[in-house]
């Protein structure tokens, strides 16, 4: 599989500059998002040597070196022997892969560390799950690295397109980009939307693969979670709740509701798997926040919440997961912008995808219209310099946008710039910044 440019490379670059002293890096993330390729190829840009240990798929002389890891002299010396590999002292780099399997060596890297000698790089999934830390004591000298499936740069730079620099200056412009131009943009967000950013499900595009083959990949994947899940509880409770999610998002209601996922009322159990799902890594949680401030967590209600997939080519699969026999023209439609159905939920999770990569907490908003039973809802809540910045997305028509009107008016005081994504060109309603959806990542950023 092609090794792709990832932003974490650069969060790695400033560990090892200003931290790997006193730290040892651990990239954090699902499964298959490319943990261990980014950690191994920065070993080789960055590191005279590196040593590389796969706790999913390890020999026996090199975890038998752990029997000694109480004596690093004697650790350091069978490691290099089992591996073969001579370590530099400050001019190399161990790799603890999968290291959740293992939890023997997370503990010892408080020691690894204070050692002085090598650099530590961790690697895992699932990793605050209670099973495979109970045990342990989990050290405080990690620089932690969160790690998604890839972002919308990251994927045009991994297909050769130059179209983000492009966008990047439209941006900046503030003007209509043209309908001509719009379109071709869109149709690079709606394939990102197709493809996702799963890196098997990307080299498989880059190599020529069409939709078909594709989406065999990220069923794979998907899977692979199942699988996962599984091997918590075996109940299948947590691969209802993750299945749930495309449904979810598609009924329009204000929360994610477990007790309608489950058929019951919700007991602690449930909410100790969901929280299991959560720190898989595998989906995104989007918070109400009760009273908006600068500070959204101030009035996060954590039993008001939506769930997005971390991937958005996963939630396409999962969301036609009824209809696998027609993939092929699903994927057609959805490029041509010619899918029958209304495909808000499906903007939505690229929102959260792209927000979460750049680094935010996800956050919405809903308060009740005066004299009704019916809500406003700001899709999502940025907490940028001194301002709250709303984002409501569309899929379509930008007619209605009476909630951000309304929150804007209801929050005058503290609300900044105010978006509306859609496919529409970029325009101007009053205040309000109308933005064409592949725009996201410059506002995730606050350009």
């Amino acid at each position: 599989m092609c090794a792709f440019w990832r932003k974490a490379e650069d969060k790695l670059l400033k560990w090892k500059e200003n931290y790997s002293s006193q730290y040892a890096a651990i990239i954090e993330g699902a499964r298959r998002v490319g943990k261990s390729t980014v950690a191994e190829e920065f070993a080789k840009k960055h590191y005279r040597s590196y040593i590389k240990i796969d706790f999913a798929n390890v020999k026996k002389d090199v975890l038998a070196a752990f029997d000694d890891i109480a004596e690093l002299d004697i650790f350091f010396i069978r490691l290099q022997a089992a591996t073969g590999i001579t370590l530099y002292e400050k001019e190399s780099v161990i790799i603890f892969d999968e290291i959740q399997k293992f939890p023997i060596a997370r503990q010892a890297i408080k020691y690894l560390v204070a050692d002085g000698r090598y650099h530590y790089i961790e690697t895992g999934s699932l990793l605050s799950i209670k099973k495979n830390v109970k045990d342990i004591v989990i050290p405080s000298e990690e620089y932690k690295i969160k790690m998604y499936p890839m972002d919308y740069e990251e994927f045009l730079r991994a297909i050769g397109s130059g179209n983000f620099e492009t966008v990047q200056k439209l941006y900046a412009l503030k003007k209509p980009v043209g309908n001509q131009l719009n379109q071709k943009l869109l149709r690079d967000m709606r394939l990102y939307m197709c493809v996702g950013g799963m890196p098997q499900a990307v080299d498989a595009y880059v190599n020529g693969k069409n939709f078909e083959e594709i989406d065999f990949v990220k069923r794979a994947i998907i899977e692979l979670y199942k699988d996962d899940f599984m091997k918590i509880d075996d109940s299948g409770r947590i691969s209802a709740m993750y299945e749930a999610i495309p449904s979810m998002l598609a009924q329009n209601k204000k929360r994610y509701t477990l007790s309608n996922v489950l058929g019951k009322r919700t007991t602690t159990k449930d909410e100790e798997l969901l929280s299991n799902l959560l720190n898989s890594k595998t989906v995104l949680a989007c918070y109400n926040t009760t009273d908006p401030k600068i500070a959204l967590a101030q009035s996060k209600d954590f039993d008001s919440y939506k769930l997005y997939l971390a991937d958005t080519g996963l939630f396409t699969t999962m969301l036609f997961n009824d209809k696998s026999e027609v993939y092929s023209d699903i994927y057609i439609k959805l490029m041509g912008d010619k899918l029958d159905a209304n495909l808000g939920y499906l903007y939505e999770n690229l929102i959260a995808q792209e927000l979460a990569a750049a680094g935010h907490d996800l956050y919405y908003h809903t308060w009740q219209k005066p004299n009704s039973t019916h809500y406003y809802e700001i899709d999502f809540l940025l907490s940028q310099k001194t301002k709250l910045v709303p984002i409501e997305v569309k899929s379509s028509s930008v007619q209605h946008h009476d909630s951000i009107t309304e929150f804007a008016k209801k929050y005058s005081d503290r609300t900044g710039e105010q978006y509306l994504l859609s496919q529409k060109d970029v325009g101007n309603l009053d205040q309000l910044q109308l933005k064409p959806i592949y725009m996201i990542p410059y506002i995730a950023r606050g350009n």
